[in-house]
């Protein structure tokens, strides 16, 4: 099944719990917003988790107030969702998270507790998928071609990240994983200083997130995107393949964007915040605009879809971290 479908199914049964309300949670979410909303940040500013949130909140003002933006990056990642973890279960306190934050952390075994026990997701409303993509000045132009190339030259091909444990590292350690291959990796703080060595041409493969600066940079032949890791083809991208569509089985990496609040929030609560993020994404020019920039929106994904998307997506890569744990002890 499609991400897309699979995120607009039913799955009640996912969640089924987080659907009763208690007159004291109906009550409450009559009332919400009663103060500010505050928005927790896992990063600092000008970084994507931050470019999201500030979308999101502009989107959703009105409904939800005016939500207050609020950057906690460092620990990775730890410290933001520590902070909503700890807040009062009301709705005034909600993290932008995502696949790197709630799934990553949690299965590096970084954090304290489970991510997934102390928050509860209100929705996921945003994808941007990963690429494969390599060295212009590299003489292949297809993911078979890649992969024969590296089998070829094993442990002399490099791939950069945007840091151990960020979706465009576990991406490249599941193309490891799925075609056999030894890359190194090489980590950094932050995609950007990753790119501009690949572009130099220090690094050969990398597995950005699709963004319009990557989709131009492949136009511009500064380098080559072979494939897209996404269930199907974007809109942004309509000539470029899937990396299942080139031949990798189930290859799908993306860095999914969503809206959690602490455990015990009260269902109607998240419910509101799911209505008004809904209602936010619902402007077909808006959306046209996320697709040119390379993300899909998932806006029909409520608290129990979200729920089962955040178990979906830690039996994708507990197989994956596991066996970077694995490499790394035999080194």
């Amino acid at each position: 099944m499609h991400r897309r479908d699979f995120l607009k199914a039913g799955l009640a049964s996912a969640g089924a719990g987080l659907l009763a309300t208690t007159p004291q949670g109906a009550a409450l979410a009559q009332a919400y917003p009663s103060r500010p909303v505050r928005i927790i940040v896992p990063s600092t500013a000008g970084g994507i988790h931050d470019i999201i949130a500030r979308i999101w909140a502009e989107r959703v003002k009105g409904d939800l107030g005016s939500p207050v933006i609020e950057n906690r990056g460092g620990g990775a990642a730890l410290i933001a969702i520590q902070a909503v973890a700890n807040a009062e279960p009301d709705g005034h306190t909600l993290l932008l998270g995502s696949t790197s934050t709630i799934v990553m952390r949690v299965l590096e075994e970084r954090a304290k507790y489970a991510a997934a026990e102390a928050l509860e997701p209100a929705t996921i409303f945003s994808a941007s998928s990963t690429s494969i993509v390599v060295n212009s000045k590299l003489p292949v132009t297809s993911v078979a071609e890649l992969i024969a190339y590296a089998k070829a030259r094993p442990g002399k091909l490099s791939f950069g990240s945007g840091g151990v444990g960020a979706i465009t590292h576990v991406a490249g350690e599941l193309l490891k994983l799925r075609a056999g291959l030894d890359m190194v990796h090489v980590p950094y703080r932050g995609v950007a200083p990753a790119l501009n060595d690949f572009v130099a041409g220090r690094l050969d493969v990398m597995f950005p997130n699709i963004t319009s600066q990557i989709l131009q940079m492949h136009d511009a032949r500064e380098l080559r995107i072979l494939a897209i890791a996404a269930p199907e083809r974007l809109d942004a991208a309509p000539n470029i393949p899937t990396a299942i569509e080139a031949g990798l089985p189930d290859f799908v990496a993306q860095l999914t964007f969503g809206i959690y609040a602490p455990a015990n929030t009260p269902a109607s609560v998240l419910e509101r915040v799911y209505a008004a993020t809904r209602a936010g994404w619902s402007d077909k020019a808006f959306q046209k605009q996320m697709f040119e920039s390379g993300f899909e929106s998932v806006a029909d994904a409520g608290p129990a879809q979200s729920r089962r998307l955040m178990v979906d997506e830690y039996a994708r890569w507990r197989p994956v971290i596991e066996a970077v744990k694995t490499q790394n002890a035999n080194r």
